[in-house]
């Protein structure tokens, strides 16, 4: 049912990123693709994605083993806020056409599937290692942060980011750095629609602060 190669390390790679205007131009469709390699060389292809605009918050996901073999298909998921975090649940209706996908499956086919906890496992890899996922998990939670005036108005790109442990907040600074008394609060990933290499940023941790020397350079830790 799934292919294989020599061993190797759990691989999350990372393909295309579509980006398509909502009808109404209101919002932006984004769609993520990539593929899966566990150790063992089973191999998975996915896809997720969320539109920007909608209300509620709901993403979407598939994950695709098997083509061409018994028991190989496409399972799909939603994706929404839970408490804190994010949950799935399976779904009939069919979101994306993955290279590795089989034939769609319901989500009662997917319940009796004897797959699906690999299925699981996949999905938990891809969005704690896709960075696009990272970006989707701050739209569906609404991720505040306080950024200065000039990142905010975009007028300058963000140059430090910061993740604070007592409260949570993020901090998005730029050259002319931070004013506490006219700093603005929008949402984290409206300032990744429009600097999209914020996005490499969206997994940090709390307490810790990330740097640049300008908009176009790698993030490293603030030493």
């Amino acid at each position: 049912m799934v292919g294989y190669r020599a061993r190797v390390e759990i691989q999350v790679v990372e393909g295309a990123l579509v980006e398509v205007p909502t009808a109404d131009v209101t919002g932006m469709d984004r769609r993520a693709f990539g593929e899966f390699v566990s150790p063992r060389g089973e191999m998975a292809s996915y896809a997720f994605g969320w539109t920007t605009g909608a209300d509620p918050h709901v993403g979407h996901l598939t994950i695709g083993i098997g083509v061409g073999n018994p028991g190989g298909g496409s399972f799909h998921a939603v994706i929404f806020v839970n408490d804190d975090g994010i949950a799935y649940a399976l779904t009939d209706e069919p979101f994306e056409r993955v290279p590795e996908g089989g034939p769609d499956l319901t989500a009662d086919q997917a319940r009796a599937h004897d797959t699906l906890p690999f299925i699981w496992w996949v999905t938990d890899l891809v969005m704690e290692r896709d960075r696009r996922a990272h970006w989707m998990r701050h739209w569906l939670l609404g991720t505040l942060a306080v950024q200065s005036t000039e990142v905010f108005e975009q007028r300058e790109p963000a140059l430090r980011v910061s993740h604070h442990a007592e409260d949570g907040v993020w901090h998005l600074v730029g050259a002319s750095g931070a004013d506490g008394d006219t700093g603005r609060v929008g949402h984290l990933h409206h300032a990744v629609d429009e600097d999209q290499s914020l996005i490499d940023v969206l997994n940090l941790q709390p307490g810790h602060t990330l740097v640049r020397d300008d908009g176009g350079r790698p993030w490293h830790e603030e030493r």
